[in-house]
């Protein structure tokens, strides 16, 4: 029988996303791209927009989380 979802390890949960863009052939550029956005903007709303405290808890400098939000299109 198969799990539920939200039952599954974070690592079986990437494998099924994954399968599925394979499927749809989404070039791994254009996935790790939507994958990036998400994942800031998620840890955005966590933070409530405060780019120092995003920055820190990605672990990257806050000038680096700046250009990806230009880069990315992230309002």
């Amino acid at each position: 029988m198969q799990k539920e979802f939200s039952e599954l390890s974070l690592h079986q949960k990437m494998v099924v996303l994954v399968t599925e863009l394979v499927e749809k052939e989404l070039p791994i550029k254009e996935a790790l791209r939507e994958f990036e956005k998400i994942y800031i903007e998620t840890a955005g709303k966590k933070y409530n927009g405060n780019k120092t405290k995003i920055a820190k808890a990605l672990g990257i400098h806050r000038n680096t989380l700046h250009n990806l939000y230009r880069a990315l299109k992230i309002k």
